[in-house]
């Protein structure tokens, strides 16, 4: 089958003009192939074969909005083009991209997709992979390359750190997109503000010194099999220390190639073939591999082609690699 199946959240939760997801589809589309979607309750088992109740769409066009990181896109941004059960691995990729946590369900659609794999599809990322690298605690395995860290649930040992370190950005160890993260100063609410982020103790988080540097931005490394194929900054907002949306391009240094060196391999040996990678002054902050974005506001914002150049090198058939 001449398509590549999308595992997504609901498609109509979804945001088009900002979600990477769409621009890898729309990239999908534009590049000749046909665009399957469903949501990990839509995949089965049958006779060893992993089927998917599964819709295909077509695109509407879009456009960047201009100096924006938003594409501009209609209201009803795709079209029913029929739905169909199909065996997933027919298809020519699958691309998982189910936001995280990792929880149970994601847990369950990647034993399910483990089986496509057997089956000699290539599936991004890849199931095992995702279940090995955790993308809050892979960086652990660099402490070199990392700011100062405490991982834990206890309120006391956390408030010692933050002591010892300074102001601390706290946030859950299965959190995602900015939510439950706290920028604890080494205060008198230092020790209300740790109970609160741990539930009292009884919720494991992630503890990492503040970095000052971070005003002049977080740099997004955007990897393509373990090798950089971009890079933008994203800035603080002026009420929020949490990271907003790409504003300008960013260069590439000595620092981001160390990272990179260390982490490349480690990626390509876990077919985690999508990552985008956090850092700030030079210093690996997180490594993000459940689904990677940034990439569809990047490219509205710079006029880039990440998700175009991801898709033609990931789209492949059993022959080869297609051109």
């Amino acid at each position: 089958m001449s398509g590549v199946l999308f595992v997504t959240d609901p498609i109509v939760g979804l945001q088009a003009d900002i979600d990477a997801s769409i621009g890898l589809m729309s990239a999908t589309q534009d590049l000749g192939y046909d665009v399957w979607c469903c949501e990990p309750e839509h995949l089965a088992v049958v006779d060893g074969r992993v089927r998917a109740n599964a819709r295909r769409i077509r695109l509407r066009p879009r456009r960047p909005a201009g100096g924006d990181h938003r594409w501009l896109v209609d209201a009803t941004w795709w079209d029913d083009a029929g739905s169909a059960v199909i065996d997933v691995a027919s298809c020519e990729l699958v691309q998982l991209r189910i936001d995280p946590p990792v929880d149970a369900r994601y847990l369950h659609t990647t034993y399910l997709l483990d089986l496509v794999e057997r089956a000699g599809t290539r599936v991004i990322n890849r199931p095992e992979g995702i279940r090995a690298m955790h993308e809050k605690l892979v960086a652990l395995h660099f402490p070199e390359l990392c700011p100062a860290t405490y991982v834990g649930a206890d309120p006391r040992e956390l408030r010692a750190f933050v002591a010892r370190v300074g102001a601390t950005v706290v946030k859950p160890v299965d959190g995602f997109a900015g939510r439950g993260v706290w920028l604890v100063p080494d205060d008198r609410s230092a020790t209300a503000l740790l109970e609160s982020a741990t539930h009292g103790g009884r919720r494991q988080v992630i503890a990492q010194q503040y970095l000052e540097s971070v005003a002049q931005g977080n740099k997004r490394l955007f990897l393509l099999d373990g090798e950089i194929i971009g890079a933008v900054l994203r800035r603080p907002a002026a009420d929020d220390f949490r990271i907003g949306p790409p504003v300008t391009a960013a260069e590439i240094d000595a620092d981001d190639r160390r990272i990179v060196a260390a982490l490349g391999p480690v990626l390509r040996r876990h077919g985690l073939a999508i990552a985008g990678l956090d850092v700030i002054g030079g210093r690996l902050i997180e490594v993000n591999v459940t689904c990677p974005g940034g990439m569809h506001k990047t490219d509205a914002l710079l006029e880039t082609e990440l998700s175009h150049t991801i898709v033609r090198q990931l789209a492949t058939v059993r022959e080869g690699v297609l051109t």
